[in-house]
């Protein structure tokens, strides 16, 4: 679809599936080596990152464990940029590498603070991993070692991204049409 509605906005077709699962294939391959020999725990951030998370692991082939983590950092509709609590973290990092799979990364303090949070850890190192990175919005330095797409600072929706809870179960990527 060139269109989809979406609560009370529409938006137009961005990045189609097939785009997105060529660039998840080519982080995979480059974890694959980059991981050679190691078992590194991926962390998936939930919501957002559920649907990219299971399409990189199907095409990760290096032994994993994977846990899925929600960030505690949401006031309403509004981040408040610190993460009080990374909740359902139930494994053990003391001296395991870690990769963290996000959905999007824009300002990036919430990740920054994750970071923090996950060094409390004493993991062997710690990766991003992102489906998405908006540079113009980045307000901090990150490391994000694994990027499918950089893309402008556009509300989307789609492929796990949501407006208000919706929308993320659209195989492609949509980008708000302003009206």
């Amino acid at each position: 679809m060139q269109t989809i509605q979406v609560k009370d906005k529409t938006f137009s077709l961005f990045i189609p599936e097939e785009k997105i699962l060529r660039e998840v294939k080519q982080v995979a391959m480059q974890i694959n080596k980059d991981f050679e020999g190691k078992e590194p725990v991926v962390l998936a951030v939930l919501n957002g990152s559920f649907i990219f998370a299971a399409d990189l692991l199907r095409e990760v082939n290096v032994p994993c464990e994977i846990s899925f983590v929600k960030l505690a950092s949401y006031q309403g509709v509004n981040t408040t940029g610190e993460i009080r609590e990374v909740i359902g973290l139930n494994v053990d990092l003391t001296g395991r590498p870690v990769i963290i799979v996000e959905d999007i990364v824009d300002t990036g303090l919430t990740m920054a603070h994750m970071l923090e949070e996950l060094k409390k850890q004493n993991p062997a190192s710690i990766d991003i991993c992102a489906l998405l990175l908006k540079p113009g919005k980045l307000q901090v330095e990150l490391d994000i070692k694994y990027c499918c797409l950089q893309i402008p600072n556009d509300f989307i929706v789609g492929y796990g991204l949501d407006y208000d809870g919706y929308g993320r179960n659209t195989r492609d990527i949509y980008s708000l049409i302003q009206n």
